[in-house]
């Protein structure tokens, strides 16, 4: 019979961290089980977690718990965890949609009533601190060989220059062969153009008015009413609308000219609100002028937020319709075009352009918009950034604006091929774009190829990254259990306590107001390392504390009394009694993050006076709105150890 050491034995073994003596009696489960107790012995010892961090998983409620697709911090304080479906057929089909808002200064959570499918939808910080929140599902993918009947992109026009039609879903489209189609969703088509044309006859006087009249057109997709090969075609026809009667029948009829059963992607929808922190509600404004899944929204220097790119009502990745909105009137307008894979990573630069780091999410062909460099939006005129190394690897790669924002460093970490590919890679690469000719140049390599990693900036200057796997989706238990820090200063990275709960696709991580970052979500395609047990969406709630609160031991510096906006000047002034241990001070903007996207982010470094009574710090905030877009934003100071009091709000006009 094989030796088994009593409990107390082994408490005495673990407490001493003489852990190979259970080795050498040759019990390899004793050993296991005494190995894993002394790693938990070991991180949780003062001196570890002083130089590495520590993890917590958080407790949450069963009826809580959600398919973390989206997370935001807003200025309350409180993170909105957005779901949508969940990318959960059942809960689409039944039109279940979630958003839970959690609160980590007690740990409490609320649910919000979900009007849309905003599952894949994007989100960017309003200036008056409501988070804007558009696109999302209209219809989920269907692969090739579940496709029973036939469907694709009816063009409808409207002749009609006097009045738009409304069509709505289920309207009939009829073939010149009597093959029917249904289609999916409500479609608008706006009335059409009237033109005048005047011409002269050789005498110069004027002959009578011309009018020319052009189609309006929009999109639909259609779906056979039965199936069978006789709805499949792929020439261009002409469709009756069924039930239209006198003019509108002659003026409004679709076009279509390829109906097939190949795989039909998700498809997007046009609906847009704006989540209101206090009311702790959605709003509705209007809706974009194009359907949207898997879009990036951008908050410019003036406030305003383009949307950029996604997939459109027929499941096509929009060709280049950008649109712009605007905060006051709640209306979206015509951007610059330019075409962009789904969930491009683009940062407002110094001076307002958009620098592209080449960091994507996934649709859209390998050889198109997928080169990095910097946007002229008002010229819209597009610089190719050269240097990058590893370029086919840049789909789901992380990108992050380097602290503080005034240097105007970004660095790509990671990433893989296209689609579903096998490849990673542990590249990271930094671009300065304060030079009069920027080009990337290769960072310290990851400890292994990663894809889906997230990146938070930390008050301390500091960027810590967690989480991803090796592999498409965390697929053979590619889950990669490590975290580092990265020190731009020393362009180096630097061990951190590993996490305990993996995190691939569809996982968030952001800085809470406590200098603590959470991390969300997960969805692996499998659950075991061979590939045959379906995954499971990771509803777990992981926290690091960095080591700069674990090295607190004095307590953290202190901002007491003061504004919730900038004087005229740029200024605000806090009492504090820390004024002589407070070195530094960093306004960081709020983050709102899917799919390794995060262009909220930034860190700006501010100038920091004390005053004669050794009781206030008064800080002054760069007056560059290409810098420090408006709205809310975190205020953190730091001692000489680089230890952050707790945030501060203040608002950014």
């Amino acid at each position: 019979m094989a030796y088994r050491p009593s409990e107390q034995f082994k408490k005495t073994l673990l407490g001493s961290g003489a852990v190979l003596v259970l080795a050498a009696l040759n019990a390899p489960a004793a050993v296991s089980f005494a190995t894993d107790k002394y790693h938990a012995y070991k991180i949780a010892q003062p001196g570890y977690q002083k130089k590495y961090g520590s993890w917590a998983v958080i407790d949450v409620p069963e009826q809580f718990r959600v398919n973390a697709i989206h997370a935001a911090l807003l200025h309350t304080g409180k993170v909105l965890l957005i779901a949508g479906s969940g990318n959960n057929q059942k809960k689409f089909d039944a039109g279940t949609f979630e958003t839970v808002l959690w609160d980590p200064a007690d740990n409490t959570f609320k649910k919000i009533p979900t009007p849309e499918d905003f599952f894949c939808s994007g989100h960017s910080q309003l200036p008056d601190g409501r988070l804007l929140v558009a696109g999302g599902t209209a219809r989920y993918e269907v692969l090739d060989g579940e496709v029973e009947k036939a469907g694709g992109g009816m063009r409808v026009k409207n002749e009609s220059p006097d009045k738009a039609v409304t069509l709505p879903k289920g309207t009939v489209f009829r073939s010149p062969t009597g093959i029917e189609y249904v289609s999916r969703f409500d479609v608008t088509v706006p009335k059409a153009r009237r033109e005048f044309e005047v011409s002269y006859f050789k005498s110069g006087q004027m002959k009578p008015w011309k009018t020319k009249i052009t189609a309006a057109e929009a999109r639909v997709f259609v779906e056979a009413r039965e199936a069978g090969p006789q709805a499949l075609t792929t020439e261009a026809a002409q469709y009756e609308v069924v039930g239209l009667k006198g003019a509108d029948a002659d003026n409004v009829y679709g076009l279509a000219q390829k109906l097939t059963t190949e795989k039909q992607d998700f498809q997007g929808i046009k609906a847009a609100y704006e989540f209101d922190p206090r009311a702790e509600r959605y709003v509705p404004v209007d809706p974009m002028a194009d359907a949207r899944w898997y879009p990036t929204l951008v908050t410019l220097d003036d406030g305003r937020v383009l949307a950029v790119s996604g997939l459109n009502d027929v499941g096509d990745v929009v060709p280049g319709d950008n649109e712009i909105y605007d905060p006051v009137t709640k209306k979206w307008s015509k951007g610059p075009f330019r075409y962009f894979p789904t969930y491009p990573a683009l940062f407002l630069t110094q001076g307002g352009k958009l620098l592209y780091t080449g960091s994507n999410a996934g649709y859209g062909p390998a050889g198109k918009g997928r080169e990095p460099g910097l946007w002229d939006l008002k010229k819209n005129s597009f610089t190719k950034l050269p240097g990058i190394t590893d370029p086919d690897q840049l789909e789901t790669s992380s990108s992050v604006l380097l602290p503080p924002a005034q240097d105007q460093k970004v660095m790509v970490l990671g990433g893989g091929g296209v689609g579903e590919s096998a490849k990673s890679t542990a590249r990271t690469a930094v671009v300065d774009l304060s030079k009069a000719d920027p080009s990337y140049t290769e960072g310290p390599s990851l400890p292994q190829g990663t894809r889906y990693l997230s990146s938070v900036l930390l008050p301390d200057d500091t960027v810590f990254t967690t989480g991803g796997s090796r592999k498409y989706r965390g697929s053979s238990g590619s889950d990669i259990l490590r975290a580092q820090f990265y020190d731009p200063a020393a362009n180096a990275f630097a061990e951190a306590a590993a996490p305990t709960v993996g995190r691939n696709y569809h996982s968030e991580a952001l800085l809470l107001p406590d200098g603590r970052v959470a991390t969300f979500g997960s969805d692996p395609l499998y659950g075991d390392g061979d590939n045959t047990k379906l995954g499971t969406f990771e509803q777990r709630v992981e926290v690091f504390t960095p080591p700069y609160l674990h090295r607190a031991g004095a307590g953290r510096p202190v901002i007491g009394e003061g504004p919730r906006e900038l004087d005229r000047n740029g200024r605000a002034t806090f009492r504090t009694e820390d004024a002589g241990r407070i070195v530094a001070a960093r306004l960081m903007r709020p983050s709102a993050v899917t799919h390794s996207t995060d262009v909220e982010q930034r860190s700006v470094a501010l100038d920091l006076t004390k005053g004669g009574d050794g009781l206030t710090v008064t800080v002054t905030v760069p007056g560059d709105r290409t810098l420090v877009p408006p709205g809310w934003y975190m205020l953190f100071v730091t001692d000489a150890d680089g230890i952050p009091s707790e945030a501060k709000w203040i608002q950014v006009g």
